[in-house]
């Protein structure tokens, strides 16, 4: 398919966050702690995940997919907005940018149907608690994964495919720290109008299924949660859904945000506001769900003494 493309563009520039030559240093510093934050803290989850059996549950197999998305969607593109603060031209291949477009849009949506599992596994566990361990079986858990997963596949597929029959001429600085959609569509030479529709379509879907579907389930959760007569039987649900209610806020959040600065035209407030979603939220997840998740805490002490243990003997 990349053979077949007449593009004249064999590389592009990628332009970074700021041109300021005052801010790179400080900025390269702060972006790469976020990165080691991120890396350590979803590598971790998915360690501690995967060593404690007690948290081989329905709700920890989808946290665990969704550390291991952020892991990988995070290590798509921070190495190069990184080398873009220390390098006088950070360039990228015709075909690198491509295959960093598919895979960031692969993670990004398969991120948005991994949220939207949690919310359904959350409603039926406080919804149908009687059913949960019929309804979520480690069966229908991995049918519900790889479905998140192949409807990342086929929207970056349609993205991507669309973007591979465009020409790029003369313009190759994309004015973005990576190759998104909307940046890479304002450097063709050639009519955009297909592109544009695919992402009308797509993005419509990756958006309205997911929203729809997390929004009818915390309805019929929060109406389940107020009939609850006891007080403590309440928070505690309440408590098992606030994590997810937040990781669910900042992605949907700051994605929405992000794409109304570019819709608006504001291509360079666009950029700053995207990197609340492509950064800080990869970095925040496991923060969210560690810190205010006592099994996990649990899981922690109890690795940690188990380290302690085989490092005296």
């Amino acid at each position: 398919m990349l053979a077949e493309n007449d593009s004249l563009v064999t590389e592009f520039v990628l332009a970074g966050l700021t041109d300021r030559p005052e801010l790179q240093l400080p900025l390269f510093y702060l972006f790469l702690m976020i990165y080691i934050i991120t890396v350590l803290g979803n590598f971790g989850l998915v360690t501690l995940i995967g060593l404690n059996p007690h948290l081989h549950t329905p709700m920890y197999y989808f946290l665990f997919n969704l550390s291991f998305i952020d892991l990988c969607y995070s290590s798509v593109f921070s190495p190069k907005m990184l080398m873009n603060f220390i390098c006088e031209k950070n360039t990228i291949s015709y075909v690198g940018c491509m295959t960093q477009l598919f895979l960031f849009l692969f993670f990004v949506i398969s991120e948005c149907y991994m949220l939207t599992s949690m919310a359904y596994d959350r409603y039926v566990a406080i919804c149908n608690p009687l059913l949960y361990k019929v309804t979520m079986s480690p069966q229908i858990c991995s049918v519900i994964s790889f479905a998140a997963y192949g409807m990342g596949f086929a929207g970056a597929s349609a993205h991507t495919g669309c973007m591979l029959r465009l020409t790029f001429c003369n313009a190759n600085v994309i004015n973005h720290y990576l190759c998104d959609i909307l940046p890479l569509l304002q450097l063709s030479c050639t009519s955009t109008y297909v592109n544009e529709v695919v992402v009308l379509i797509v993005v419509g879907i990756n958006i309205t299924v997911p929203s729809f579907t997390i929004l009818i389930s915390y309805v019929f959760i929060l109406a389940n949660i107020l009939n609850i007569k006891s007080t403590q039987g309440r928070s505690k649900a309440f408590s098992t859904c606030s994590s997810h209610i937040m990781a669910i806020s900042l992605f949907f959040g700051s994605a929405a945000f992000m794409y109304l600065k570019y819709s608006s035209g504001s291509m360079e407030q666009g950029k700053i506001s995207s990197v609340f979603y492509t950064n800080i939220g990869p970095m925040l997840n496991p923060l969210i769900y560690s810190l205010r998740n006592k099994d996990v805490k649990v899981a922690l002490r109890k690795s940690l003494l188990k380290f302690q243990r085989k490092d005296r003997y």
